[in-house]
């Protein structure tokens, strides 16, 4: 069993930048790739990027590649997000996500965080 708790969100202006982490419960958190995704208002939830259990092979959806990178600390069983040049259009609820093997856009996690809420304003 694998706990997940996000935090860092918040109220940003456009042009800014947050960092996401994500705090994993579990005697085998660190084996477990780790991914985010986000919901808008109104739309579905998609995926946002993902890391596989050793902070290796970072895979992004087009629209955050070049501005949000995503990492995580084994030592502290931790994941984050760091998000840059933020835009209105990244308004959303960002869900941390674990899963016991690869995670991808295809693929479903095992395990979902509580979600953070992160508002641009223009």
């Amino acid at each position: 069993q694998v706990q997940l708790v996000e935090s860092g969100g918040g109220l940003v202006q456009a042009g800014d930048s947050l960092r996401l982490s994500c705090a994993a419960s579990g005697r085998t958190a660190s084996t477990y790739a780790m991914a985010w995704f986000r919901q808008a208002p109104g739309k579905e939830r998609e995926f946002v990027a993902s890391i596989t259990y050793s902070g290796g092979s970072p895979y992004y959806t087009d629209s955050v590649k070049g501005r949000f990178t995503i990492s995580r600390d084994n030592a502290k069983n931790t994941a984050y997000l760091q998000m840059n040049s933020l835009k209105p259009d990244d308004t959303a609820v960002y869900y941390c996500a674990a899963r016991r093997s690869i995670l991808v856009p295809t693929t479903t996690p095992d395990y979902w965080g509580q979600g953070t809420q992160v508002t641009v304003s223009s």
